[in-house]
């Protein structure tokens, strides 16, 4: 695999979209090294940083084979950072990693944490209201990542894969079990069980935690 691209959004402000009122999602390339640190790469505006952010989520990945899938979709090309991803890799297929998977790009390396669960951020910066829909159903979710080991990136260097050998998830089941509703005490202690983000890690300790109250009643 290699770099395509390396993005950097500016916060800007965007409409009918959450509370914040600005967003980093428009990301154009930069032919420029980049620092990665634990937080993200510097210059990136990060302006939901309640959903978006932090050191567990501080890098968002997507590949050029789910673009091209867009792209023939939506009958256009679509460019590097539309989705607003930081960094666009070949051969990456967001679908086929799992969680704790890690990328090495140079002396960087980034830690697979939880798939990208679409907003109206996003709808909004493709134009199509539907889009979110789209996104889920598409199941090309690109991949948040947090960095265990930071430094430089510049476009065109090498990115090999080292995958997890611990207890986990693929990112894509990861994805599907947010929308279930029904998700099982099994499902979610597999989750847990896994290296994932801190928000989903919240949110699935909220869960089996009702789960087993539901259960004493």
């Amino acid at each position: 695999m290699q770099l395509i691209s390396v993005n950097l959004g500016q916060a800007q402000p965007i409409q009918n979209a959450k509370a914040v009122g600005k967003t980093g999602i428009y990301k154009r390339p930069v032919n420029e090294p980049v620092q990665i640190t634990a937080t993200g790469l510097k210059g990136d505006a990060v302006c939901d940083v309640e959903h978006h952010g932090g050191e567990d989520q501080a890098v968002y990945v997507y590949g050029l084979p789910d673009y091209a899938w867009w792209s023939s979709v939506l009958g256009r090309e679509l460019a590097p950072g539309t989705f607003g991803e930081n960094l666009t890799i070949s051969e990456l297929e967001s679908a086929q990693l799992s969680i704790g998977d890690r990328l090495h790009l140079g002396s960087v390396i980034l830690e697979v944490s939880a798939p990208r669960i679409p907003c109206v951020t996003l709808a909004r910066r493709m134009e199509d209201p539907s889009f979110v829909k789209r996104f889920r159903a598409a199941e090309r979710p690109g991949l948040y990542c947090r960095v265990p080991q930071a430094g430089y990136v510049q476009v065109g260097e090498a990115v090999t894969l080292e995958r997890y050998t611990g207890e986990t998830i693929q990112a894509i089941e990861l994805f599907r079990d947010y929308y279930d509703p029904h998700v099982s005490e099994a499902t979610i202690r597999r989750h847990l069980a896994a290296p994932i983000a801190v928000r989903a890690r919240v949110e699935e300790e909220a869960k089996l935690l009702k789960l087993l109250a539901e259960k004493t009643d």
